[in-house]
């Protein structure tokens, strides 16, 4: 696992002084070795963290015309190493890298349809003066650019990569702002840096003469759809739980290969359960890592170590201390460039940091609840098509009885859970899983934001995706979970806690192969009622303990409303004080007041805005320059 960057600009050709600047930025990615390369008006900047071929995988890499800077893991080099030698190439080196520069010289532009894995990577090619760009297919690794009005280009693993280039420029794009206070995220392709942009999952980019053409590679397959009990008595449970197993063995496997040491996520839920199993099955006596919290109802590691004592696995816990998240969040702009307000950040970057001191690669269960509908939003998916044609009295009536509920602290109250519920409920159905999962609605966003910053685009990402694909139902609400909130909330989570700890994490559910399974069985096999992926449960049943496959599903979380009202109150009166917000020029200073006092009073429960606000905030004191934000923002 690596971080890349680098420059095309024919007008004033980057040097080795400013490519080294670009990749010492994303150091924490590669801490093991860099290299620079320059060639005409391009230059290729690498940090690698050495993983497979610990000797002969250096990077930039040239082989003839072409050379390479590689993000990622490609978890099929082997056998598309045997086709290539096949065909009369020599191999000096026994890393994927070489794989993936023999195949490009070999195939072109194609070679993206023939690797598997998780990866960003650029090409430059001296024949054609060409940069290419490829970002894996579901987007696991992350991929930046900017084209500048003087006809360059500067890309990179992370934006702070590109902000070391002294024509990108460090402004707020206020589009990009109305959907991260919406989404807790910015959507791809969008960027909080204006100008900035993020290449779509399995897409590539070229850049030639000073044009970008951007191109897909790899797309969804169509699904099932929602087929009744009739078409399912002929589908043959038994044999779609045995592939399913089938194939999750054979992820984890190829997902096992390492040159360095190997470790597992074990959370104690099924899907870090399920790869432990395999793993375990596969090579034996594994490692594996887990957190505990003292708050007993965001607690869980009482299943990872039953999971760890039926598998048979060297386990590893860290008691995670209130005190080193707490101390970690003033700081998490440092490593976000992006604002970001998943709070599961706090314990996953912690995670990461606790397993890195035992091992290099880890491997999770992400992916898994997005492909087989494990979030309770995908069970709330029917009872929300029926709240949304009860009458506005009856509506209005509910949400009143759901204000008189107290206020609980706990891991997904009930008072949160029906609040949230209902108000998703109102909203039409492409709108409303984002609804129930965001920070806020579209309508809160506007009125926090100063007259000039608001807008009525907020939710336009999920009607050109709606568009695009022409689905509805629960067919749409899967790709929207696998085309936002796993792509830029979960992924990007992962990938830049994992990374500040210089830790590789490996998704074995997220294999093509697995992904296009789970696409293609219908969806009775994936929800039945308010039971979640039935089939994989299924497919696990003997492999997983029973008490795992059969508990209540419980997400990575830290009590973010009850640290508001305590140990982080003075950083919440700081970040979003009535100075800080007058300064910065982008919210109602007196909506702001509102959330903070009602949250402090437990009259309601305002974690997720205030968090999200809170870590605006603290990117906007970290990363803009000169001047009020709102001034800038354009």
């Amino acid at each position: 696992m690596c971080g890349i960057a680098g420059a095309v600009s024919p007008k004033s050709p980057p040097d080795a002084e400013l490519l080294g600047r670009m990749a010492k930025a994303i150091e924490h990615r590669g801490p093991d070795d860099s290299g620079v390369y320059t060639d005409g008006p391009a230059g290729l900047a690498f940090r690698r963290l050495a993983i497979i071929d610990l000797s002969g995988g250096h990077q930039p890499m040239n082989i003839g015309p072409a050379t390479v800077v590689f993000n990622g893991e490609i978890y099929n080099f082997k056998d598309l190493r045997h086709e290539l030698q096949a065909r009369g190439d020599v191999f000096g080196t026994h890393s994927d890298t070489e794989v993936l520069l023999r195949a490009y010289l070999a195939f072109g532009d194609q070679f993206l349809s023939r690797i598997d894995g998780m990866f960003s990577l650029a090409i430059w090619d001296t024949r054609t003066r060409t940069l290419l760009l490829a970002r894996d297919r579901f987007g696991k690794k992350p991929l930046y650019w900017w084209q500048g009005q003087g006809g360059e280009l500067v890309f990179g693993s992370e934006v702070k990569a590109l902000l070391q280039h002294p024509a990108v420029p460090r402004e707020l794009d206020a589009v990009a702002l109305r959907r991260y206070l919406a989404f807790e995220y910015v959507p791809t392709p969008d960027c909080i840096f204006k100008g900035v942009r993020k290449l779509p999952e399995g897409h590539a980019l070229t850049f030639r003469d000073g044009r970008v053409t951007e191109w897909p590679y790899y797309v969804l397959p169509a699904g099932q759809g929602e087929v009744g009990v009739e078409t399912l008595a002929g589908f043959g449970v038994h044999d779609a739980a045995q592939t399913l197993r089938t194939e999750l063995e054979r992820a984890v496997e190829r997902r096992l290969v390492s040159d360095v040491p190997l470790g597992i996520f074990l959370s104690g839920g099924i899907d870090s359960t399920a790869v432990t199993a395999l793993a375990a099955r596969a090579a034996g006596k594994v490692k594996t890592f887990s957190i505990s919290f003292s708050e007993g109802s965001f607690d869980e590691s009482s299943y990872a170590r039953l999971a760890a004592e039926r598998l048979g696995t060297e386990h590893h816990e860290e008691r995670l201390s209130p005190k080193a998240a707490i101390d970690l969040v003033p700081h998490l702009a440092d490593q976000l460039d992006e604002p970001f307000a998943d709070p599961s950040y706090v314990p996953t970057y912690l995670l990461s940091k606790f397993t890195r001191q035992h091992v290099t690669v880890a491997l999770g269960g992400d992916g898994a609840d997005e492909l087989f509908a494990g979030y309770d939003t995908f069970a709330a998916h029917v009872p929300g098509l029926v709240a949304s044609r009860l009458p506005g009295l009856a509506v209005d009536a509910l949400q009143k009885a759901a204000g008189l509920l107290p206020t609980g602290s706990g891991y997904m109250s009930l008072d949160f859970k029906l609040r949230t519920f209902l108000q998703g409920a109102s909203w039409a159905p492409e709108y409303r899983h984002q609804a129930w999962i965001g920070a806020m609605t579209p309508e809160r966003v506007n009125a926090l934001l100063v007259p000039g910053l608001r807008g009525d685009d907020i939710y336009a990402p999920l009607d050109r995706f709606r568009v695009a694909r022409g689905e509805r139902g629960l067919d749409f609400v899967q790709r929207f979970y696998l085309s936002f909130y796993l792509r830029d909330d979960i992924l990007v989570k992962v990938d830049r806690a994992s990374m500040a700890a210089s830790l590789e994490v490996r998704a074995p559910f997220l294999d093509t192969r697995v992904v296009e399974f789970a696409l293609g069985i219908p969806w009775l096999l994936k929800l039945r009622g308010p039971s979640r992926k039935w089939l994989l449960k299924k497919a696990l049943r003997g492999l997983v303990p029973d008490e795992i496959l059969d508990r209540k599903k419980h997400g990575f979380a830290i009590p973010v409303t009850e640290w508001l009202k305590g140990p982080l109150r003075p950083l919440l009166e700081d970040l979003l004080s009535e100075k800080s917000v007058r300064e910065a020029g982008l919210f109602e200073a007196g909506e702001v007041r509102r959330l903070v006092d009602e949250h402090q009073r437990g009259v309601r429960d305002h974690r997720k805005p205030l968090w999200t606000l809170m870590q605006l905030e603290l990117w906007r004191r970290r990363w803009l320059v000169t001047g009020a934000a709102g001034r800038r923002a354009a």
